[in-house]
């Protein structure tokens, strides 16, 4: 590490408090250096020690840098420990804004204004988690009301943009996206959401090159992998925290950690390591995981799919045509449309109930070398591979969940009403997850 990075690392760390001035210092001289992972675990290694029971200006400093290490929980807890001002309720917002807990993240985030927090950018980001929290009429008004503060400005036209798109209106959000980028390149949340939209709907070498646009434009957004990658690196497994990090890249291209821990985990090693292969196998395990709210759908089609519990296109895949004509209301017109929309991200009904029989059969009768689980990703890999307790592998088949792709696509609360299911049960389910990158589906 340069001399100059370590004594700025160091005046950082000295301080007595940190704001969001000193995190965004932070980001940047870690940014400078090769070995930022390990920097900041130290930095935050040493906060710890020193404040064994921290509160008020230590407990902010752990928590934004538990923040910083993925550590959200840990941070929570530090934060709640901290003074009550405008930084510490913006950093539990962000906690749980990379936690996708919308609701609780809106209360923080409002709470820092109640604090004093000076500036728009709070009131992006509830007008943001309003709406992907599903709350569009809230995020509407909440918008209308600051998007004259916000002007002709980027973020006026990102938001908007995300406005159109939850609300079905593609085209016109892709226009929106566009204009935002034209007042500022490199606005990330806005290149991404266009990115992301073009990449679900096939166009894939546009959205290519709006992803590469994103990773040099970093932008805070949190992810489970992270973590796992984190774990990875610290145990020595570097390619495994690099084919992790590179499956986060292609979900969340805008993040800026990972793009940092993964240059840590590829300076660590020499070994070769098969780049174009991970990110096939990574964005098919992403794609499965893509809500299918995210897509133009009938009103009709878009309430049988809700009422029938098919949240993601993993769900989808896991239906057959004749599960969907068989619920009431659900036609050949219907079935068409989301059948032209799986064609476009070339998948099919009833794919994983094939590939699942096919493993299974493999499996039982040896026709046929197993198919290697990195091949399947890790959606694919079936219950019967991974270690569980005989009672979680009971409550598993009794839900008929043959794959960990089947287990992400529950929730905690539908696990948790289940007969003689405990916190222990679930907690082990959870620590399967997220040991292959994987997470139960946000209830809210």
């Amino acid at each position: 590490m340069e001399q100059a990075v370590a004594d700025a690392l160091a005046s950082i760390a000295m301080k007595e408090t940190w704001t969001v001035e000193d995190y965004r210092e932070l980001v940047e001289q870690l940014s400078a250096t090769t070995d930022a992972t390990k920097a900041l675990r130290e930095i935050l290694a040493d906060l710890e020690a020193q404040n064994p029971a921290s509160k008020g200006g230590s407990a902010l400093k752990i928590g934004i840098g538990r923040f910083m290490l993925c550590r959200f929980n840990e941070a929570l807890e530090a934060l709640g420990l901290a003074t009550d001002n405008k930084d510490r309720r913006y950093f539990a917002g962000q906690c749980y804004r990379s936690m996708r807990k919308h609701g609780k993240a809106i209360e923080e985030f409002q709470r820092a204004k109640d604090k004093g927090w000076d500036g728009p950018e709070v009131d992006v980001l509830i007008v943001e988690m309003l709406a992907l929290g599903d709350q569009l009429d809230a995020a509407n008004k909440a918008y209308a009301k600051i998007s004259a503060s916000l002007g002709e400005s980027a973020d006026f036209y990102y938001l908007k943009g995300l406005l159109l798109e939850m609300a079905g209106r593609g085209e016109d959000a892709i226009e929106a996206y566009d204009t935002a980028r034209e007042h500022q390149e490199d606005h990330p949340e806005a290149t991404f959401r266009l990115a992301y939209y073009l990449d679900l709907h096939g166009e894939e070498e546009e959205a290519v090159e709006l992803y590469e646009d994103c990773l040099n434009h970093p932008s805070v957004y949190v992810s489970a992998l992270l973590n796992l990658a984190v774990l990875y690196e610290d145990s020595g497994h570097f390619n495994l925290a690099i084919s992790t990090l590179q499956k986060l890249l292609d979900v969340c291209p805008d993040h800026p950690r990972a793009r940092l821990f993964l240059r840590d985990a590829e300076a660590s090693t020499h070994m070769l390591y098969d780049e174009d292969r991970a990110r096939r196998i990574a964005k098919h395990s992403a794609v499965l995981d893509i809500p299918v709210t995210d897509f133009e759908l009938s009103v009709r089609a878009r309430n049988c799919l809700k009422k029938m519990n098919i949240m993601t296109l993993g769900d989808l895949v896991s239906t057959s045509e004749a599960e969907l004509l068989g619920y009431k209301n659900f036609g050949e017109t219907s079935l068409k449309e989301i059948k032209d929309m799986l064609t476009a991200k070339r998948l099919r009904l009833g794919q994983a109930l094939e590939e699942q029989q096919e493993a299974l059969a493999k499996g039982i009768f040896g026709e046929a070398e197993q198919v290697p689980e990195e091949e399947q990703g890790v959606m694919g890999i079936l219950i019967s591979q991974v270690e569980f307790s005989v009672r979680a592998r009971r409550v598993l088949e009794q839900l008929n969940v043959r794959s960990l792709g089947d287990l992400a696509a529950k929730s905690e609360a539908e696990l948790m009403g289940q007969k003689n299911f405990g916190q222990t049960s679930l907690s082990e389910m959870r620590q399967r997850l997220a040991e292959n990158g994987l997470s139960f589906r946000n209830s809210e």
